[in-house]
């Protein structure tokens, strides 16, 4: 995608700065891995600075529009997040803590997994795949008896989030739990 101003006034500092921005906000949200974030931006008069502020304010009002989510932060601020709250995965002694978002489910830093695939999982490549990829990427590092979610992840569904913590194929609508023990299931059904 190339965002050009209407009255051709940006500079090659205009845009060092907002590549500057953009890298730092697109890190931030963690959606992806950024291979190039070292960007050194540029030291604007405070009007410039804030010019280019309503220009990458612009920016990300378009960029999903366009079909991009590069800046939409993986966990949503309290207010977009869906019923149900926290809830909890639970296997073997690792236990996660997530919650549905509009884009899937989202497992929080910190959350564990079993260190271990079932048997069940060779029947669903898919599950060796995402837990093998997600430990190649360092989003899942070994932390003692157990793997580590080194940052928030997005998942497609609570199933592949379970899945993957649980090291086998799972249902997240029965895997996934309030503190109180109340199933994702029954949240969905009252909804």
């Amino acid at each position: 995608m190339v965002f050009i101003s209407k009255d051709e006034n940006v500079t090659k500092a205009h845009a060092r700065y907002l590549e500057y921005r953009l890298l730092q906000e697109a890190t931030q949200a963690g959606r992806f891995l950024i291979d190039q974030n070292q960007a050194a931006g540029s030291k604007l008069p405070e009007s410039d600075r804030e010019d280019m502020e309503v220009f990458l304010a612009h920016i990300r009002t378009l960029l999903p529009v366009l079909g991009s989510d590069l800046l939409v932060p993986i966990t949503q601020p309290a207010a977009k997040q869906q019923a149900g709250g926290i809830l909890f995965c639970r296997s073997k002694g690792a236990e996660a803590r997530g919650r549905r978002t509009p884009d899937g489910f989202v497992v929080y830093r910190g959350s564990t997994a079993v260190p271990q695939e079932r048997a069940s999982a060779n029947k669903w490549p898919y599950v060796l795949s995402l837990r093998n990829d997600l430990i190649a990427n360092g989003t899942l590092v070994k932390h003692r008896d157990f793997y580590e979610f080194a940052k928030d992840t997005l998942f497609s569904s609570p199933s592949a989030a379970a899945a993957v913590i649980q090291g086998g194929s799972a249902n997240g609508l029965t895997q996934w739990k309030t503190e109180s023990g109340r199933l994702l299931k029954e949240i969905d059904e009252d909804a």
